[in-house]
């Protein structure tokens, strides 16, 4: 066995006992910037669906002793994601992705695996005030860190990753971390359980958003702005 299958047979061996598998499942990409709290935001929203959750940070400290988070290093552990997350999604397995992914090259992967795979894509961003954000990074600096956190990204790695962020992707859901985020969780989830065959609901069908829904999660809707004073 090749070195990368090794790595992506150990990212599947620590995920544990897997949902039930659909006929066409999703895969939702949480990204956002350190301290923006897609974790916790990503958490919350298993805890409300039948899902895999699939962690950039989880899988890096379990492929690599002492991360050095180098290129080459991130090269490795994102191919192990990508290889899981082909894996998973082709055998109906629902999926939550928490990965920073702030540019469009690196949500290409993804992007390419939910199509090929045939499961539902959703984008969600996490954001906070940069205030919040950076009482976060200190806390987590300091040793007070949240048990459930795995990121080692302290400030600096905040101001080299916002500086090369782009524009959040057009029908993305932008969730605001640092506000009561629990209804748009929740409607999250709702939008993630669409109808199914008996059997099969899961994570993944078609359930159609309401103008209502979609303010509660995606502060940025057009429809929100058209109606801006």
């Amino acid at each position: 066995m090749d070195p990368h299958d090794q790595d992506v047979r150990r990212v599947l061996s620590g995920l544990g006992p897997l949902p039930a598998s659909c006929s066409r499942p999703a895969l939702v990409v949480v990204s956002g910037l350190p301290g923006s709290g897609k974790s916790t935001l990503a958490r919350a929203l298993l805890h409300r669906v039948d899902a895999v959750l699939l962690q950039s940070d989880r899988v890096r400290k379990l492929l690599v002793d002492a991360p050095a988070y180098s290129a080459e290093e991130s090269s490795r552990v994102f191919a192990a994601i990508h290889g899981a997350l082909e894996y998973l999604l082709t055998a109906g397995i629902p999926v939550i992705l928490d990965a920073t992914m702030l540019t469009r090259a690196e949500r290409r992967q993804p992007e390419e695996i939910a199509v090929r795979t045939g499961a539902r894509l959703l984008l969600v961003r996490a954001e906070a005030a940069e205030g919040v954000i950076r009482q976060r990074l200190a806390a987590r600096q300091s040793g007070t860190r949240d048990p459930h956190d795995l990121s080692d990204a302290g400030i600096e790695v905040y101001e080299l990753m916002r500086a090369r962020m782009e524009e959040t992707p057009d029908g993305s859901f932008i969730i605001r971390t640092d506000r009561d985020d629990t209804a748009a969780i929740e409607t999250l989830a709702r939008m993630m359980r669409g109808p199914a065959p008996p059997g099969h609901l899961c994570v993944g069908g078609d359930e159609e958003r309401s103008r209502d829904e979609d303010r509660a999660v995606n502060p940025r809707h057009p429809a929100e702005r058209s109606e801006a004073p």
